[in-house]
């Protein structure tokens, strides 16, 4: 077995070291879900968030169905919560030009803040140990990290795949690591991922606010230069409004603020929503650096799940989905590995396998049609074709989608 081994150097009582089979890293929805179903197959496992629920998060806070069954499974019934159904979609040109599409499939409305929440109690009832408000500093494989190295004891079991975590509030041995941390992190310099060194064109930005100015079971996606903005029912009468601006913008207009008075009033829209709505944040949820590119899903045998392994385009409404489907098909197979029916190598391709088959096409999808958002006339040419040929709308929109897992 591999052991922790203390170098001459002591460590501070504050620090505490542990073991564990499988390290979680990011407790969004992707890694909730993990932690539940494999702390239900009598995994051990340790989940680390940076932040301390309930906290926000920028996201556009809709959920495709196909995940509405997989979220009761783990324990939350979100219409419990308040959750909103949404089966309707308007899409608007900077001009206010606008689509009227049904949804099929449908989706509902909740907030991360809420969601994410729920999951975090259950999961703590499952038996994972959760470390809120705590930071990973380091990962490392088989090597020396802070005041630890490891000791292999049986020359016929490798320490390939063991890993040592630093982390502000100790230092862990795990089997396995789910990154699990969203749209980017510092652990992606460290991992030198393929992206991590670029800089990227959008911002993200998401308020919480209150308006009547627009049907319950609608969720809207409203064009302005340079961007696009999303809106939708969540739950206590509130709509989440969260957009995504090219970088461009803030270096014309210094400000999110001033993005919103100067580019949101071409959209009669957004214009509307920002005289009348109630605004509910002080300030706005921003992140920056936000990368559609596509990503390794498994770096140095870190298995990257949600928006770590891909983020698909916020127009296309579901990113949520599928971060609870790759949790699913990750945690399936990692069951199967620790009760011995696959091993470690097998594991991997499997994921591999299964995630490409399930997201590619569907990310793939998403990043050539973000190329009509943000633009005067690209917006305008889009809607109008969707408008001439609706077969065409509801086909991208198939595509841009799963169904039920």
């Amino acid at each position: 077995m591999i052991k922790i081994k203390q170098k001459e150097t002591t460590q501070t009582k504050e620090n505490k070291s542990v073991s564990t089979q499988i390290t979680i890293i990011g407790g969004g929805l992707a890694g909730l879900a993990c932690s539940i179903r494999l702390a239900r197959a009598g995994i051990k496992v340790i989940l680390i968030e940076k932040n301390t629920y309930p906290f926000h998060k920028v996201c556009g806070e809709y959920i495709s169905n196909e995940a509405l069954e997989y979220v009761k499974s783990l324990g939350v019934n979100p219409f419990d919560f308040g959750a909103v159904a949404l089966d309707k979609f308007w899409l608007s040109s900077p001009s206010g030009n606008k689509l009227e599409l049904d949804l099929p499939l449908g989706g509902f409305g909740i907030s991360r803040y809420t969601l994410d929440y729920e999951l975090s109690k259950i999961a703590k009832k499952e038996g994972v140990d959760i470390w809120e408000g705590v930071f990973v500093k380091d990962v490392n494989k088989g090597m020396e990290i802070g005041n630890w190295e490891l000791e292999n004891t049986n020359e016929n079991n490798s320490s390939e795949n063991k890993f040592l975590i630093e982390t502000s509030n100790g230092t862990i041995e795990s089997q396995i690591i789910i990154g699990s941390y969203g749209k980017r992190s510092n652990l992606d310099n460290k991992l030198q991922r393929d992206f991590s060194s670029k800089n990227f064109p959008y911002i993200g930005v998401k308020y919480h606010l209150k308006t009547n100015l627009m049907p319950d079971n609608v969720i809207a996606l409203h064009n302005f230069w340079r961007g696009y903005c999303g809106i939708s029912r969540i739950e206590d009468d509130k709509f989440c409004f969260c957009y995504l601006s090219h970088k461009d913008n803030i270096t014309d207009f210094k400000k999110v603020e001033e993005i919103e008075k100067q580019l949101f009033t071409e959209n009669p829209f957004l214009s509307k929503i920002l005289k009348e709505a109630e605004f509910l944040y002080d300030k706005p949820e921003i992140i920056n650096q936000v990368s559609f590119s596509p990503k390794k899903l498994i770096e140095d045998d870190v298995l990257m799940c949600g928006d770590s392994a891909g983020m698909i385009t916020p127009l296309c409404g579901n990113g949520m989905a599928m971060a609870l489907h790759s949790s699913k098909i990750l945690s399936d197979l990692l069951i199967q590995h620790f009760d011995n029916q696959i091993d470690f190598n097998t594991l991997k391709k499997h994921y591999q396998k299964r995630w490409t088959k399930q997201f590619q096409l569907r990310l793939k999808a998403g990043r050539t049609v973000q190329h009509f958002f943000g633009g005067r006339q690209s917006s305008e040419i889009l809607i109008n074709t969707f408008k001439y040929i609706p077969s065409l709308a509801r086909k991208v929109v198939s595509l841009t989608h799963g169904k039920e897992f």
